[in-house]
């Protein structure tokens, strides 16, 4: 079931790209049948985009912000250098084992943190190369203004969701999550230090290139 574009076109969409790899397609269903909120899986089209984005990039040094059940960390692992590092973050520690249970046989190091991403980011003392926002619409500002400096030149932040099931066109909205990914989206196309564009794939993906 897909709740953002015309199922046959998504359909057409999966046929025609690659597939899906096998230990991603059992975390997908059972992230599916255990975990709530299943939406917020990434899932095969977008895992395979991030997969991509990753084998072009190769990067050394990856941050998540936003965990959930750990797929797209394992995407970003995919294309990332044989020493390389993924730092993810997430708040909920009941997600932890099912993490674990995934990343124990991922090529590369993927280091977990427990807690409020505000107070733990200032504490990872890296520079990265990619990082993927997925948390807390409320905060992406604030996440923003914490990671750009951790963010190498040349390096690219992938922000997920920021079309918000098109409610972002809702100038007038009083819902926080909205008005907060409307305030995103403008200060990203408003800063200087980055180039950007956002692209249609799934809920939305604002890829911003650091200058």
């Amino acid at each position: 079931m897909n709740e953002f574009i015309d199922e046959d076109l998504y359909e057409y969409l999966l046929k025609h790209s690659s597939e899906e790899p096998e230990h991603l397609k059992k975390l997908n269903k059972e992230t599916h049948l255990k975990i709530l909120n299943p939406r917020m899986l990434s899932g095969h089209l977008q895992g395979r985009f991030l997969s991509l984005i990753a084998k072009i990039y190769k990067p050394k040094r990856v941050l998540e912000i936003g965990t959930y059940t750990g797929y797209s960390a394992l995407c970003f692992s995919e294309g990332i250098e044989v020493d390389g590092e993924i730092h993810t973050i997430d708040k909920n520690k009941e997600l932890l084992k099912i993490q674990s249970d995934y990343f124990k046989n991922c090529k590369a190091t993927i280091k977990q943190y427990c807690g409020d991403a505000l107070e733990i980011i200032p504490t990872i003392n890296e520079t990265f190369d990619l990082i993927f926002l997925d948390a807390d619409k409320e905060n992406y500002v604030n996440y923003y203004n914490l990671i750009i400096d951790k963010l190498r030149v040349g390096g690219l932040i992938i922000a997920d969701n920021v079309l918000w099931s098109g409610k972002v066109l809702k100038k007038n909205s009083k819902d926080e999550a909205t008005k907060s990914l409307i305030e995103f989206n403008k200060l990203i196309k408003n800063d200087d230090r980055v180039h950007n564009v956002i692209i249609p794939v799934r809920d939305g993906l604002n890829l911003i290139y650091k200058n």
